[in-house]
């Protein structure tokens, strides 16, 4: 499987994010680019739909988390979009998990990859014992989420960078890794507390990683985004 950097395009307009992929217009390499909460609840469906008109591999990110029926009746509308990948919360449990991937099946067989969230690059040991009352290790936690996963049928996790080779040693190679978190070495963290640079998640076998401001925020954001591209791929 050949690594690829998606590009968080964080916006809160349609006009906004296509003025920042216009910029990328003379690009031979089309950014793969995900789509998060806001600038789906903004804009709806269009926007997934002219995004992908334009070229784009998508990654929806819209982290469904609901009672299994639910979750399949969402997907199945989600499945329309012919997006890339798409993915839910692994904390809604097998139930939920086996029943988002017929609802994103569709009647050919095909579907988007479908991966789960385990613990959010935002959380600590610190916040998940205060807060969420789970007491084991993050790492502990992380890898009984990713295998269970797996165990559902799912294509992959959303983990922290630092997480992604034991999941691989856990669920396999062919069970694939996205990782945020990711800064350059001179970049600021922000409220991302489990970080990696690409060269190094690219060592540690995370499959795509997923970069926002560093990209988004950056003065010249197709030259930081070339950069990622020759640290993580190449």
């Amino acid at each position: 499987m050949g690594k690829d950097v998606i590009v968080a395009c964080d916006f809160s307009s349609a006009e906004a994010v296509f003025s920042f992929l216009d910029r990328f217009a003379e690009l031979s390499r089309k950014p793969f680019v995900k789509i998060g909460m806001e600038l789906y609840y903004a804009e709806g469906p269009d926007i997934v739909r002219e995004i992908k008109r334009r070229g784009h591999k998508i990654f929806l990110d819209l982290k469904l988390h609901d009672i299994p029926n639910t979750v399949k009746k969402a997907m199945a509308v989600l499945s329309r979009l012919d997006v890339d990948i798409c993915n839910l919360h692994a904390a809604g449990a097998s139930a939920m998990m086996r029943a988002a991937i017929e609802g994103l099946t569709r009647e050919d067989g095909t579907r988007p990859l479908l991966i789960a969230v385990t613990q959010l690059t935002s959380t600590d040991q610190e916040t998940m014992e205060r807060d969420l009352l789970i007491e084991r290790p993050i790492d502990e936690v992380v890898m009984h989420y990713a295998a269970t996963a797996a165990n559902a049928g799912l294509d992959g996790v959303v983990c922290s960078p630092l997480e992604a080779q034991k999941v691989h040693e856990v669920c396999g190679k062919e069970f694939i890794t996205v990782t945020p978190g990711i800064r350059f070495a001179e970049g600021e963290r922000g409220d991302q507390k489990r970080v990696m640079t690409p060269a190094d998640a690219k060592a540690i076998g995370s499959d795509y990683i997923v970069v926002g401001r560093p990209i988004t925020a950056a003065e010249d954001p197709v030259g930081a985004y070339l950069r990622c591209v020759a640290e993580f791929c190449d």
